[in-house]
């Protein structure tokens, strides 16, 4: 048989401590800088989506004024997704053998109020040397 120490003393119940529910706070208080987060990549998305419809319209808008002069317009509209096809502009012009043709696409935001201009692409398309009336 093993010799025991001295009779340990009876201690009392210790008091609960008072910080409960302090993780609930600190999440609670986490919650809008993880919204914060989220609304500047869905933010930042919407930037890249409005420049790469931009590239889209300016491309087709040059396509269709290099075999067509004065189509532009109605080929950028045609090309950009219907939310933004109303908040579009194109403009071309020409110059000797060639078409250039600038779009520009008005940024959607998620705060209102916020104005954060427009995206521009520009593309240059060579003329169409077909005589008028000819197939391609």
């Amino acid at each position: 048989m093993k010799a025991q120490g001295p009779a340990r003393p009876r201690s009392r119940p210790r008091p609960r401590p008072r910080d409960r529910g302090q993780v609930a706070i600190e999440y609670l208080g986490f919650i809008p800088v993880l919204i914060l987060v989220a609304l500047a990549g869905i933010q930042l998305g919407l930037v890249a989506y409005a420049a790469q419809q931009a590239g889209t319209a300016a491309r087709a808008g040059a396509r269709s004024a290099s075999l067509l002069p004065g189509s532009a317009q109605q080929a950028c509209a045609e090309a950009v997704s219907d939310g933004l096809a109303g908040d579009t502009t194109c403009s071309s012009s020409e110059s000797g053998t060639e078409v250039e043709v600038t779009a520009a696409v008005k940024i959607p935001t998620l705060v209102p109020g916020w104005d954060l201009g427009a995206a521009k692409r520009t593309a240059v398309m060579p003329l169409d040397d077909a005589p008028e009336g000819a197939a391609p």
